[in-house]
């Protein structure tokens, strides 16, 4: 028998409720993956079902590997033995879903080696096809022609289904003719994009139900982390996945649901029981993170909301320091207090790590960076290019891409030319001509080309594909950057920024070390956004409110406390009452990172274009009366 000593009352109660769908309802710092791999060993330790017929589904490529290795830990401990994670069906939606339907990629028009295509080859193939329609890429942005086809991905919806929504002469109306030749190019592109991956997924199980029973039939238990974060598609996905049986587990909170604007709809959680037969609700409410009063401020800020599900939250650590509210005269202001404090308690011994920075709105960081740098505090801007998605990473990439898939186009017109062959856009846009005419990819109707240079450049092509299947990894890529002159290239060139690609090469044959194929590697950097960010130094992190959800800090600063900066009044306008409680939720996520110390700082007045006038004079947030006074101080 699996041993649960070590969890609380409710943490059990929702790892032993086994049968049907359960809902937990898990506030911020209350152990919810705790319960989720507790719950995975559980299951398998007591011989409910083997490891590999659960499915367990998260957001993030680092949450999942925490599941993972927690839940393998945990069954090791109780003397289960598992002898390989690669059967192991614990992952992200995209990774598992991906999973799923590349063997099936005959139902979908693609071969055994699709591509999957990135956000800039997505914005590529957009205004390609804008030119092609005479739309005015300068009115009418590939960006936000890409953000609409990525919504109607997430909401399962196909170009026929949204013609006819849009209204006539909008930007929606233009993306809406956009779509349908967008999805015939991934076609002939032998290509999908990140949308496609659930998009795809959910339609074959919904026409095929012999794929849908098998998977349905193979996973007896599904879970699923951060339920209040999931999109349409995703709740499509995980309904299709579980209604056989009905064994459904939703770890959530809908307090800490911040991501409307990226598809995620809160409802979704609200209206669990509704969707699911007799749930099971089980809510867990004691914060194993943060002091007392850094909790009460949190909970009578939240209670403010009227959507939201009814729970208690509560700590058995002490008071602590109430919550420190100061108002300073304008944002430079802001910043040498703040990086004051900071001074003083890295002084005291309190490391720099353990110090954030969250803000509501980018704009605000240049005053903490200027004020730091200043005064030597060393810090790091989380946000900043990633590794994969630097240019001579991405060069490198798609001649892996090329030499793994013969038909990728994308990747054939981004590294034919690079080195310079003497294949301008001239030749690519005769080779897409050839192409379109007769059915055939880019690179196929290239190789019909007399050109040498093309000759020895796909010779080149067909003999790495060869290599691939005896060449580890990280041989084959330091064959193809040197035999293809990228690195002569480099190492020729005068410009300095040359020198520092060079070293990121070097480092990407050594991140290749670490994958079994070049299809394994492919597969990864497709789906994870890589932190380039060395998490090792000690300093201060600032960083986003959306994107410190699932962080936690010792001292937490939450600048901008102001009208107009949170809430946002783009948030205001575009969703009204709704939208305000979204921004409360942003509050009580900022407010419920910080262990021991919590200071909200705000301006009298703030620059708006250069300049203070009588404009630039602010009120405090709403949200600061939210706060009971038992629990907080003001400076």
């Amino acid at each position: 028998m699996f041993d649960l000593s070590f969890l609380n009352e409710q943490q059990r109660q929702a790892v032993e409720t086994t049968d049907g769908a359960v809902l937990v309802l898990a506030s911020a710092g209350t152990g919810k993956t705790r319960v989720l791999t507790s719950r995975i060993a559980y299951l398998v330790s007591n011989g409910l079902c083997s490891i590999n017929e659960i499915l367990a589904v998260t957001f993030t490529n680092k949450a999942a590997k925490e599941m993972k290795d927690r839940a393998m830990t945990l069954l090791s401990q109780s003397g289960v033995s598992v002898r390989s994670t690669e059967s192991l069906w614990i992952g992200t939606f995209h990774a598992l879903a991906l999973r799923m339907i590349r063997p099936l990629h005959d139902k979908f028009y693609r071969t055994a080696e699709f591509t999957i295509v990135d956000a800039d080859d997505q914005l590529r193939i957009i205004k390609k096809i804008a030119k092609e329609l005479g739309i005015d890429d300068k009115k009418y942005q590939p960006k936000q022609m890409a953000f609409y086809i990525n919504r109607w991905k997430d909401q399962c919806k196909n170009p026929g289904d949204v013609t006819k929504m849009a209204v006539r002469f909008s930007s929606e109306s233009v993306a809406s003719r956009i779509y349908q030749p967008y999805q015939d190019a991934l076609v002939s592109l032998d290509a999908i994009d990140f949308g496609d991956i659930l998009k795809i997924s959910v339609e074959i199980f919904k026409y095929n139900n012999d794929v849908l029973g098998h998977y349905q039939h193979k996973f007896k238990y599904v879970m699923v982390d951060e339920y209040q974060d999931t999109n349409a598609v995703q709740y499509i996905w995980l309904t299709l996945l579980s209604m056989a049986h009905g064994n459904i587990c939703c770890v959530g909170d809908d307090d800490q649901s911040i991501y409307s604007w990226r598809g995620a709809d809160v409802g979704n959680i609200l209206k669990f029981d509704r969707d699911f037969k007799n749930p099971a609700v089980i809510k867990l409410g004691q914060n194993y993170r943060s002091t007392k009063n850094i909790i009460n401020a949190a909970r009578g800020l939240i209670a403010n909301n009227s959507m939201r599900m009814e729970k208690d939250f509560w700590t058995e650590w002490e008071s602590g320091l109430p919550v420190i509210v100061k108002a300073l005269q304008d944002p430079m202001s802001e910043a040498c207090f703040i990086t004051s404090l900071i001074a003083n308690k890295k002084q005291s011994g309190l490391p720099y790590n353990d110090i954030a920075i969250l803000v509501r709105a980018a704009f605000q960081t240049r005053a903490f960076e200027e004020r730091m740098l200043m005064v030597g505090i060393p810090y790091i801007v989380v946000g900043g290019i990633k590794f994969y998605e630097r240019k001579e990473i991405k060069d490198a990439v798609a001649y892996l891409r090329l030499v793994m898939n013969k038909d990728d186009g994308l990747a054939f017109e981004r590294i034919v030319n690079l080195p310079k062959r003497g294949i301008g856009t001239a030749s690519i846009s005769k080779f897409y001509e050839v192409a379109k005419a007769d059915g055939i990819s880019i690179p196929s109707a290239a190789r019909q080309s007399a050109n040498s240079k093309l000759v020895t450049f796909f010779s080149d092509i067909d003999r790495w594909s060869d290599e691939a299947a005896v060449l580890d990894p990280q041989d084959l890529m330091k064959k193809i950057l040197v035999e293809s002159g990228y690195i002569k290239m480099l190492q020729e060139s005068k410009l300095p920024e040359d020198e520092a690609r060079l070293e990121s090469l070097n480092e990407l044959i050594n991140a290749l070390r670490e994958f079994g194929s070049i299809r394994e590697f492919l597969d990864y950097i497709s789906l994870v956004l890589y932190n380039a960010d060395s998490t090792v130094q000690d300093r201060v992190t600032i960083l986003t409110i959306h994107a410190a959800k699932g962080l936690e800090y010792h001292t937490v600063f939450i600048p901008g406390f102001e009208e107009n900066i949170i809430p946002h009044p783009k948030s205001i306008a575009e969703k009204g009452d709704i939208g305000i409680e979204e921004e409360r939720r942003l509050c009580y996520v900022a407010i419920t990172r910080a262990k021991k110390e919590a200071y909200i700082t705000l301006c009298n007045r703030r620059t708006r274009y250069g300049a203070y006038d009588s404009e630039a004079y602010v009120s405090p947030s709403r949200f600061l009366y939210d706060i009971p006074n038992s629990c907080m101080r003001m400076l």
